[in-house]
């Protein structure tokens, strides 16, 4: 059943990220309320030890939803606020295809390269073929995770914790899932994508494996248990990009740890206290991720051990990481976009955007690296 406090969903308080709950107060000072913030790191000149070259510009409009940005191949889909929905081209910056839902949105972009999801703020999932919407189904609670396509189906995590599948062609409901939870969910995307045959779901601080034909519980593998006194404190939800290696998937839980999976068989390999709000990124030896106070902290994938730690960019609101050949790239609130050496944190070169914060994790489609800000940049990097 459905909790009443879920099922509000209708006030947002923040605490690093946003929380949606059924009605909450001001926020201690320390839980994010009015102290004088901490000042950021001070840059140094830019080191360019790296050339990179400003490809393209694009534009859509203001980013104020969790965005997460699609890639297939050479093409970056990815949507605005006000209902927008792009693919763009990432090698030229042009429209493939161009889209408004008609309402402002929750979440997105989940696409196959066919079809291509969100959700508006109006709790209806639309998915859209080529830019026409083919169909619109109404959602029992708010989703802010972007929806999942894969196999000809499209699975969406709402906020009260449960997990639905739907025929990608007709949007007919084929199963759904419901998990317990605590009574609060963060305003923030979370974790669903596929590793073989087997979906995949950030649930509360749990990762979960389910049949994606019938939403049945495969196995399930805790990160992190809910702790504290108060609901607030008790947020242990999974979050954000995850850093995935053949069979082995690394996530964050919030404010709490990151670990890895084997998602194969829904084994914990190794969990370690982590304070971050924001996903995961890696390859095979190494899973990157950026903590609250704007450290970024490099794990070794085998066991967890930290293989280096900086705080060169502390306190600058940063994105999840990118790895990116021998570079990490990080986003931060100034719009900014930091290329860190993967080996030891060191800086390698810095972009600038537009200046207003970097909305998404940074991704990259062939050969361009590509940036998404809160004003509706969008920008295409290629290195020379």
């Amino acid at each position: 059943m459905m909790r009443p406090s879920i099922r509000a969903l209708a006030t947002v308080c923040a605490i690093g990220a946003a929380v949606a709950l059924a009605g909450c107060s001001m926020l201690p000072t320390s839980m994010g309320g009015t102290a004088e913030k901490p000042k950021p790191a001070e840059l140094p000149p830019n080191a360019a030890l790296i050339a990179v070259r400003a490809a393209w510009t694009a534009r859509v409009g203001e980013v104020r939803l969790p965005l997460t940005v699609n890639v297939r191949g050479s093409t970056v889909t990815l949507a605005a606020s006000d209902g927008t929905v792009a693919a763009i081209d990432a090698a030229t910056g042009r429209d493939l295809w161009r889209a408004n839902v008609g309402g402002p949105l929750a979440a997105g972009v989940g696409s196959d390269g066919k079809v291509t999801a969100v959700v508006t703020r109006a709790n209806e999932l639309v998915a859209l073929d080529s830019g026409k919407e083919i169909w619109r189904e109404k959602l029992a609670a708010v989703a802010y995770t972007a929806p999942f396509v894969a196999g000809a189906r499209v699975f969406v995590l709402t906020a009260d914790r449960a997990v639905t599948g739907y025929d990608g062609q007709t949007g007919r409901k084929l199963w759904s899932q419901q998990r317990p939870g605590e009574p609060l969910v963060l305003r923030q995307g979370g974790v669903m994508l596929a590793v073989g045959n087997t979906l995949v779901v950030g649930l509360s601080g749990r990762m979960v494996g389910l049949d994606p034909l019938t939403g049945a519980v495969r196995w399930e593998a805790p990160l992190a248990s809910p702790r504290g006194i108060n609901d607030v404190e008790r947020l242990v939800d999974l979050v954000g990009s995850v850093a995935r290696d053949g069979e082995t998937v690394c996530a964050r839980a919030f404010q709490t740890a990151v670990g890895c999976v084997n998602a194969a068989r829904g084994a914990v390999l190794w969990t370690k206290p982590s304070n971050g709000n924001e996903g995961l990124s890696g390859d095979g030896r190494l899973v990157f991720g950026t903590e609250a106070d704007g450290k970024v902290v490099a794990w070794k994938r085998e066991n967890g051990e930290r293989a280096w730690i900086t705080d060169r960019l502390q306190y600058r609101a940063l994105t999840a990481p990118l790895s990116l050949g021998r570079s990490v790239v990080i986003g931060d609130n100034t719009g900014l976009v930091h290329m860190l050496s993967r080996e030891d944190g060191t800086p390698l070169n810095r972009l600038t955007t537009d200046g207003s914060p970097v909305a998404a994790a940074p991704v990259v489609a062939g050969n361009t690296l590509v940036v998404v800000t809160r004003n509706g940049g969008v920008y295409g990097f290629v290195p020379e």
